[in-house]
């Protein structure tokens, strides 16, 4: 099970990321038939820092490693750090 936090304050930041996971999700169940993710969304300022600095734009977390840092992560980088993190 790979663990994954969405970082942001804002909702449609995280709706936007979540739906990048999902597309990699489905791309990832094709190569590895049992793999499994958990999603968890981090709201609050507080917990926000703990893991980043930069609150304006959502980050990434994978496995508890800070992988995308205030921008939007394309698919192909999801699927890259997913597969990371299976090794």
């Amino acid at each position: 099970m790979i663990d994954i936090k969405i970082l942001s304050p804002r909702s449609p930041q995280r709706y936007a990321v979540s739906r990048t996971l999902l597309a990699a999700q489905d791309d990832m169940l094709k190569m590895y038939p049992d793999f499994e993710m958990a999603i968890t969304e981090i709201r609050t300022l507080t917990e926000l820092e703990q893991y980043t600095s930069v609150i304006i734009l959502p980050s990434l977390v994978v496995n508890g490693k800070l992988v995308c840092v205030g921008r939007f992560p394309k698919k192909e980088e999801v699927i890259r750090w997913l597969q990371e993190a299976m090794e």
